[in-house]
């Protein structure tokens, strides 16, 4: 909220445009200018000042992130800083968007993210072919009608995932998971039955400690013992998912997703993990299920940036 207020200091006159600001933890702070611009209206001056006031969001997310969350030497007090700067700019960006404009763009991030995403497991289709498949309601000759209902089932997820309908519970996991195997595979559910990675020794979770090893890792995630930035908590929390491999398929889908919840529930942009980085992606994983967490974690604080500069950041010069 954006508003004009006037002050007297010394008995001299001074007009303020104020900006309130809420943090993470529900604390509602203001932001204030001093303006000379009397007959302006805030909405013009907020305008003006639009870059004074992104500046001074930088600074007081960065400010309570760096009081609140644990600091190492990948998540360094400076990488916690550009992780709030990236999320200030997303916002900045996003909520100057048209309603057309919105629409263009996250429908462009969703065919995008799920091209990446299901490529990752082998899928055929090209970014073309997810697109007409999504946004034309088409199929695709000689392709595969299992990666046909992938992609469509990953439009209504990520419908749900960026409108926050998704809450990071067993139920809410479990039902991500229906809706993405949707027409193709009738597991649903926690897997009844044992599960390996192709090509991995890592030992998975036998299917009769599933239940209790899940709702640990939820619990874990929202106590947050280590009080992790939430970008970090999204790389643990990914890693132990995948350890767990919980469904009879599509956990790696299922995982990805997941992570995108997570940091858009709590106003962070989404992040998308390309095809052409799967080789260092798995390598992470594989290091992460034999006790070396750091690789994945770095491995996510890159695609956060990344996604962000080469995806959102394109559409912030024409944002007036």
């Amino acid at each position: 909220m954006v508003y004009l207020s006037e002050k007297s200091i010394k008995g001299k006159k001074y007009l303020y445009l104020m900006k309130t600001l809420r943090l993470p933890n529900g604390k509602v702070i203001t932001l204030q200018k001093v303006v000379n611009e009397k007959n302006a209206s805030p909405e013009k001056l907020k305008e003006k000042y639009r870059g004074f006031f992104t500046l001074k969001e930088k600074e007081a997310y960065a400010k309570f992130a760096l009081q609140k969350y644990s600091q190492d030497n990948i998540f360094s007090g400076e990488q916690i800083t550009k992780i709030e700067s990236i999320k200030v700019d997303y916002w900045d960006t996003v909520q100057n968007f048209s309603k057309e404009q919105h629409k263009d763009v996250f429908d462009r991030f969703t065919a995008n993210f799920t091209y990446e995403s299901n490529a990752i497991e082998g899928s055929s289709l090209t970014l073309k072919d997810v697109a007409i498949v999504m946004f034309e309601n088409r199929s695709i000759d000689g392709k595969d009608l299992r990666e046909i209902y992938e992609t469509k089932n990953s439009r209504e997820v990520m419908e749900k995932i960026l409108g926050r309908k998704f809450k990071i519970t067993e139920k809410g996991i479990i039902k991500m998971h229906k809706m993405l195997v949707k027409n193709i595979d009738k597991r649903t559910g926690y897997k009844q039955f044992p599960n390996e990675i192709i090509g991995s020794d890592v030992k998975l979770t036998l299917p009769e400690k599933v239940e209790e090893e899940m709702a640990e890792l939820v619990e874990w995630r929202e106590k947050n013992p280590q009080k992790l930035h939430p970008l970090q908590l999204c790389a643990l929390f990914h890693g132990k998912f995948e350890k767990i491999h919980p469904f009879a398929d599509g956990n790696g889908r299922v995982g990805r997703f997941i992570v995108n919840a997570m940091l858009v529930n709590q106003d962070y942009p989404p992040l998308i993990i390309r095809k052409t980085q799967r080789d260092a992606y798995i390598k992470c994983l594989e290091d992460f299920h034999r006790g070396y967490t750091k690789n994945l974690e770095r491995f996510f604080l890159e695609k956060y940036k990344k996604t962000f500069g080469n995806f959102f950041a394109a559409y912030t010069k024409y944002i007036k």
